[in-house]
């Protein structure tokens, strides 16, 4: 299958090697030019993590900021958003032959957000989970395709759920849904909007999205300026 990832960080990258080790194709990305809190373009020790491994394997990249669905190439079957703070709108998706899936760190539709892990602690839940879906306008709320869960181990931060449990989950539910759609079996579940709940983020500005604002009139269909479309 020829993949293109929106993501950023570490995770993109477990995504990134992982679909190469099943056999897949990276044929482009698209993250933030560089890491949080670094400023030195010049730099490569400044880049986003998914930039940096992109850059010397020939794998062309382009800004997320910037992505649009003339960046998305000819071919692709799947994208998949891994730790995507990009909203890939309906021209985007549309240049996917099989699917757009993203992974998020909740049992969807249980704290749609991009602050969903941080939600879950915040929140005192025993019991959390990871979701892969099917991108659609809806932020967050497009049919699953995957979800699996997990008990949250006392004393958990954020980060320890994030990285001892939820991002190595998240790892391997997309691999198993791209394997999936690899062999034609495509899952479509639709959230149940009666339990769907959504929280902010915290301190994070709007997600940027493109797409709805070149189309005159439009506005997100979640009613918010801008949400995270996948972890």
């Amino acid at each position: 299958m020829n993949i293109y990832i929106s993501g950023r960080g570490a995770f993109a990258v477990q995504v990134a090697e992982a679909l190469l080790d099943e056999g897949h194709k990276i044929v482009g990305i698209a993250a933030p030019r560089l890491r949080h809190g670094h400023s030195d373009e010049s730099n490569a020790l400044s880049w986003d993590r998914l930039r940096a491994w992109a850059y010397p394997r020939n794998i062309p990249w382009t800004d997320s900021a910037e992505l649009r669905a003339a960046h998305v190439p000819d071919g692709v079957d799947v994208i998949v958003a891994a730790h995507s703070h990009a909203f890939l709108g309906r021209r985007t998706r549309a240049r996917a032959a099989v699917a757009t899936i993203g992974y998020h760190p909740s049992l969807l539709p249980l704290h749609r957000g991009r602050d969903a892990i941080r939600w879950t602690i915040r929140d005192g839940d025993k019991v959390t989970g990871g979701s892969v879906y099917h991108l659609t306008e809806r932020t967050d709320g497009g049919p699953l395709a995957a979800q699996e869960h997990l008990f949250v181990p006392p004393g958990s931060t954020a980060q320890s759920l994030w990285r001892e449990h939820l991002a190595p989950l998240g790892v391997r539910l997309l691999l198993k849904v791209v394997a999936d759609l690899a062999k034609g079996r495509r899952i479509e579940v639709p959230q149940d909007e009666k339990v769907a709940t959504w929280e902010p983020a915290m301190g994070a500005p709007p997600l940027f999205k493109p797409e709805l604002i070149e189309l005159p009139g439009t506005v997100p269909v979640d009613g918010s300026r801008g949400a995270l479309h996948a972890q």
